[in-house]
Parts: structure tokens; sequence; C-alpha cells
């Protein structure tokens, strides 16, 4: 069993010696902003989507980008929350640090900011380990991938959100992602779970060779998802994410000893002591990664391996990831060559970026970042005139 202390660790040997000479962190910076929303999609209240740049300069100039993504509907981090964390908590007691020390850049703020069940406000957190992760990369002229050790995708294959209130949306959307070039599809289920077969059905009609994903976001009790399990079986889903609400532990090895579907855990898995632990219990067959929800890429790349380690499913996903974030979650993915489609839905929902050269879609798929760190340049510019408007 992979643990922690087996983790390989943030840099390879030859880049420790670099490591050591990096230049302190002079600043911290975080610009609030905004980008519109493009339709329907259930953890959305207000036609936006709130994110959080971060950036952190050092000493000799140079700085790297990270972004926070908060929805408060899906998690308890908001914008407000955010913005504080980051400006009164996390950023004073980094100043003055080795950006490239990732591990102890995390024990400091999780000294600052100390954890509860799991990490506290982990989404906050990420904005910070994402720009660090960018400058480290950048102190050494190479991409996170290659830091890493690792030879990346060149493209990493999305999965197309299906997430409608009605059959005939469901057929008009489902349209629109082909059209787009995705052959692949995620659906939203819960709480009713009727309709959710109906919509498994369609879908695996419409795309009958494709990876059908179903996420429940917690939304079954345990007694429904075990009766709806065989039912989406039938009906043509690959795997299950996240069928009851995280602290229902019971609902999650039951569902596990059904064996129908094989059971991703989403929101119940935060940190890499998560993972172990509900592994442990025989609650999961793997994880939907989101770097968002994980505090970061220190703590995801630590999940991976675990699950490569034991086997487990290794699935990528997000929080409806713009720019920055979607960067990570992209190098992240490809860096550790992900065998299913992605389900990152920031083009599909989102409008706008703050990048110099914003991702584009092929064919379904987007191509994986190569420049360094995190492989894609913001525009400064941009976000603080946003962030100030």
């Amino acid at each position: 069993m992979l643990t922690r202390r087996a983790f390989a660790g943030s840099l390879p040997l030859a880049g420790l010696a670099a490591a050591a000479a990096a230049p302190a962190i002079r600043s911290i910076e975080v610009f609030a902003v905004r980008y519109p929303v493009n339709g329907y999609f259930k953890f959305f209240t207000k036609p936006e989507r709130q994110t959080a740049f971060v950036k952190v300069t050092c000493e000799d100039g140079t700085f790297g980008w990270g972004q926070s993504v908060p929805i408060p509907t899906w998690s308890y981090e908001t914008l407000e929350s955010v913005t504080t964390a980051l400006r009164g908590y996390l950023a004073p007691t980094l100043i003055g640090k080795n950006p490239t020390d990732l591990a102890g850049a995390h024990a400091a703020m999780n000294k600052a900011i100390a954890p509860s069940f799991s990490t506290g406000m982990p989404i906050a957190k990420a904005g910070i380990d994402l720009a660090l992760h960018d400058i480290t990369g950048k102190l050494a002229g190479k991409n996170l991938a290659a830091l890493w050790g690792r030879k990346p995708l060149s493209k990493v294959v999305l999965s197309w959100t299906v997430n409608t209130k009605s059959m005939a949306e469901a057929e008009t959307v489902m349209a629109d992602g082909r059209q787009r070039g995705y052959k692949h599809f995620n659906i939203k289920v819960a709480p009713d779970p009727k309709f959710d077969v109906e919509l498994a059905r369609t879908v695996r009609r419409f795309a009958p060779d494709s990876f059908l994903w179903a996420d429940a976001n917690g939304g079954y009790d345990t007694d429904t998802a075990l009766t709806v399990i065989p039912r989406l079986k039938d009906a043509g889903v690959n795997v299950l994410e996240q069928p009851v609400p995280s602290n229902r532990l019971s609902g999650f090895a039951a569902a596990k000893r059904q064996g129908l579907l094989p059971i991703i855990l989403d929101e119940g898995v935060v940190s890499i002591t998560d993972l172990e632990e509900f592994h442990e219990l025989g609650l999961l067959d793997g994880v939907a990664m989101k770097p968002a929800r994980t505090a970061g890429l220190f703590d995801a790349r630590q999940q991976v391996e675990y699950l490569e380690h034991n086997r487990l499913m290794f699935l990528g996903s997000g929080l409806t990831d713009p720019d920055v974030a979607l960067a990570a979650a992209v190098v992240l993915y490809a860096a550790y060559g992900l065998k299913y489609p992605a389900a990152l839905n920031g083009l599909q929902y989102l409008a706008g970026s703050f990048l110099r050269t914003p991702f584009q879609l092929e064919d379904g798929a987007l191509r994986t970042p190569t420049g360094p760190g995190l492989g894609v340049e913001v525009d400064e510019e941009k976000v603080r005139k946003a962030a100030h408007d």
C-alpha cells in the first residue's frame, strides 16, 4: 500500500539544489473575478461563476498564478470566505518562505487554518498551491509533468455534461455536445430515480460506445441508492459517483458490497488520509479527482499515485474550472495518463477567459499545456481590471 511516506515528493532529486536556492516569497495578491455562465447547471444559482486568482511573487520577480474556484452550493466555501482566508490567514504565513517547499507551505497553511474532519478550506488553499507549483516549474524551466518525471498525454479527452430538468432538454444538450466533437457523456442524477434511469437510457442510445458516468453528488439516501444502482447499470451506466452524502459511510460500504457498479467518491475524499482510510474500510472503487477539492496538486498527486498503486479507478473531474484551475487539472491528468474522459466542463458552461491564449476545444479534447509551470500565461492587466470593476 502506498502511503504519504512513500510519496515521491514535490521535486525529483535533480531539482533539490535549485529548490534550496529559490528566492523567497515577497507578496501574495488575490483578485476576485467573475465569468458569465451559459446554460443551466445545478450548482449555479447566479448567471456568473465566481473565482479568485492568486498571484505569488518572489523576491527576484519570478511569479506564479493560481486560482480558487468556490461553489457554495457544492461545498461550504464562498468567494468571500476564500478571499478573506487567502488575504488574512494563508498569505501572511507564507511571506518570506521558499516557494518550492510545497510540503512546508501546506503545513503552514494547515496550521493557519486547521482541519476539521479533513483539510480546512481546501478550495482557498488550492489557489496558493497552484501558484507555488507554477513558480516551481518556472524556476526549473520545465512544465510540471517534466518536473515530476512524467511523460504526459498530448491531449486530454473530455466528457460532455448532461444536466437537465426534462428529457426534451437532454436531447438538445446531447446534440450540442456531439456538434462540438464530444463522444463521451456524464449525467447528473438524484434525487429522482425514475428520471435518472430514463436519462441514462436516452444517453446510452444516443452514444452507444461512450463512457457513461453518472454523478449523484450525494443526492440519494442509502436505500434509494441500492435500489437504483442495478437499474442504472441495466441502462448502460459505467460508473456511479458519490451516490450518498459524504458522511454516510455505511451507505458507501453497502453500495460497494452490492458490486454492480464501480463506486466512485468525490466530495467525500479531500485529503490523502481520507482516501487511505476509506479504501481500508472498503467504501470505494476509485476517486473522481479534483485539484480544487484536494487543496491543489500536492495532495492530488499523492492520491493519484495511491490509486495507481492500489489498482483503483482514477477519474478526472473538476469544479467547472476556468483558465488556471483548468490548466492544473489538464496537466495533472495528462501527466498521469488518464484513461477515461475527464468531466471538465468549464468550456461547456463558462464564457470568457483571462488567459492570453485561451483553451480551445479540439474534437472533444484539450491540448495539454507544455510551457513552464502550469504552461499558461495569464493576462494580468485584464485580471486586475476585472477585479477592480
